[in-house]
């Protein structure tokens, strides 16, 4: 069970990347500009991209999905995006950046057979993920597949990641932690900087109000750090988020070793682009 679940956060750690570099290529800035939104920051995009697939949703369901934002961050974007572009306008132009970006990094690699091998492998796994109780995940899952097979990849990676995530946030749930609480107690595992998790809107007073409300379930120190017991909080959320997504894994059988070998150059090559972010929420450090 332990070599499956670490099979499991493996392919998180190649299909992460392939998924998230929508976020920061400058391909995506450009088709977001094009739709009329602000690209001084990548937010008023982020959440563009990644709730049009939940149609045109409000600021109540985009913070409960996407978890670990402050509601007044997510406030501050949703619903003024689809005042923007609908979220079928999002959707084709989010699709065009992907294109792109990938057409960028990889060249004329986006149509090789490695490439149409490893989007039909990884289709198959993202058919294979159960979307009960997964929302995100539910609302990639309803769109049509693309012809273009590095587009396809894409699309299985992000209904990966987000089946995984909606998974996380039922791991977190069930740890009894709150949306704060959730990177409180990540950072306090020293997983990155507590000024990465400055990123997701919460003030210095509600960080500080969730570190004792940690403190006082003994998960954190009074210097902010993880007790051993909250040390075995965040193992034991892990833990769970990786047997909650590791059904797809399984479902490919032996060819999912070969999903990894044929996904690896591609992640390689998204991250020596040097978009990503070396030092993420998520714990995930780009590798080179």
């Amino acid at each position: 069970m332990t070599d499956d679940l670490d099979l499991t956060r493996r392919l998180w750690w190649l299909l992460e990347p392939v998924h998230a570099v929508l976020y920061y290529a400058p391909e995506a800035f450009e088709e977001a500009a094009a739709l009329g939104y602000a690209t001084d920051t990548r937010w008023p995009s982020y959440f563009a991209w990644r709730s049009a697939p939940l149609g045109a949703a409000g600021a109540t369901l985009v913070t409960a999905t996407f978890y670990s934002f402050s509601p007044r961050m997510v406030a501050a974007q949703v619903p003024s995006v689809w005042s923007v572009a609908e979220p079928e306008k999002v959707l084709g132009a989010r699709l065009r950046a992907v294109d792109r970006t990938l057409r960028a990094i990889l060249g004329d690699g986006v149509s090789r057979p490695e490439v149409v091998e490893v989007a039909e492998l990884a289709r198959t796994a993202a058919e294979a993920a159960s979307t009960a109780g997964r929302p995100l995940a539910a609302a990639n899952a309803d769109l049509p597949w693309s012809d273009e097979p590095h587009l396809r990849l894409w699309q299985a990676a992000t209904i990966l990641r987000e089946q995984r995530g909606d998974g996380h946030v039922a791991a977190l749930l069930t740890a009894g932690l709150d949306p704060c609480e959730s990177l409180v107690s990540f950072a306090a595992t020293g997983a990155a900087p507590v000024e990465v998790f400055a990123s997701r809107g919460w003030t210095d007073q509600e960080w500080g109000a969730a570190q004792d409300r940690l403190a006082e379930r003994g998960w954190v120190d009074d210097a902010g750090m993880a007790t051993e017991r909250g040390r075995a909080g965040r193992q034991e959320v892990e833990r769970l988020t990786d047997e909650l997504a590791a059904a797809p894994w399984r479902a490919l059988g032996g060819a999912v070793g070969r999903l990894a070998e044929l996904t690896a150059p591609m992640t390689q090559a998204i991250v020596k682009t040097g978009l990503l972010s070396r030092q993420s929420t998520l714990g995930i450090a780009p590798r080179s």
